[in-house]
């Protein structure tokens, strides 16, 4: 017997199990803001702006100059990320990692339709991210006129230490909030799964969609209290049907 389920059979399900759903629900939101503040180390991240023009350039705001560096931002940016830049970053500050770790910390990015290329790095320490954005600015600028002529490197904004830094990652707020959405789903599911798996009867309606048969009667339930309710009021009645027989 194919059995289907509607709205009207889902909302019974969640009504039924919303006990279940809601703590399911409760608890994941919780161990995911405990999580998120207690056991994952934040991570900071410090950013700096730098312009890049090429060397032979004597009129940096001729169109066919700037589509021509436009078109070299990309390969800045691979600059900037390769070992020739990072390997000399790690030498230069001490940094206790090799050239895989910190080309995961740094990403380089540009504005839209502009020559200016942000540095952006991510470190558990927001002073060491700032130092490594700084230090990735000054290799490059050395290093890029003898790869490609270009002298011409201006710090728009360097990287800073902020006095009261706020962490980019973790999010405690954003993980509550996915972590609510998961514990929900995850509580219907659960519910769904003990209701799909539950072949006993407990309604008429059962009996129908389960053995396609119709209902022909049912037994409610009687509680002790009922029974001795029902026997005295059968007694009384009795003795009041006696009274009468015995008047007449």
């Amino acid at each position: 017997m194919e059995e289907k389920l509607n709205l009207r059979d889902l909302y019974r399900m969640v009504k039924k199990h919303l006990v279940m759903i809601v703590a399911i629900t409760i608890v994941a939101m919780v161990i995911s803001g405990v999580v998120s503040k207690f056991a994952i180390t934040p991570i900071y991240q410090s950013s700096t702006q730098i312009l890049v023009n090429q060397a032979d350039s004597e009129n940096i705001f001729d169109v066919n100059v700037v589509k021509s560096n436009l078109e070299l931002i990309n390969t800045y940016s691979v600059i900037m990320k390769s070992p020739l830049i990072l390997e000399k970053v790690i030498k230069e500050l001490d940094l206790n990692r090799d050239f895989e770790v910190l080309y995961e910390q740094v990403a380089v990015s540009s504005q839209e339709d502009s020559q200016v290329v942000v540095i952006s790095v991510e470190d558990e320490n927001q002073e060491t991210a700032a130092n490594i954005a700084n230090s990735i600015t000054k290799v490059f600028e050395s290093e890029i006129k003898k790869v490609m002529k270009v002298d011409n490197v201006n710090v728009l904004y360097p990287a800073m230490v902020k006095p009261n830094p706020e962490p980019i990652k973790p999010q405690p707020a954003l993980n509550v909030v996915v972590a609510g959405l998961a514990g929900l789903f995850l509580g219907i599911g659960i519910a769904f799964t003990r209701d799909y798996f539950d072949n006993t009867i407990k309604t008429e309606a059962d009996i129908e969609n389960k053995l396609g048969l119709p209902a022909l009667g049912s037994i409610t339930t009687i509680n002790e209290t009922g029974i001795t309710s029902t026997v005295a009021q059968m007694k009384t009645k009795k003795k009041d049907v006696g009274g009468k027989m015995s008047g007449s």
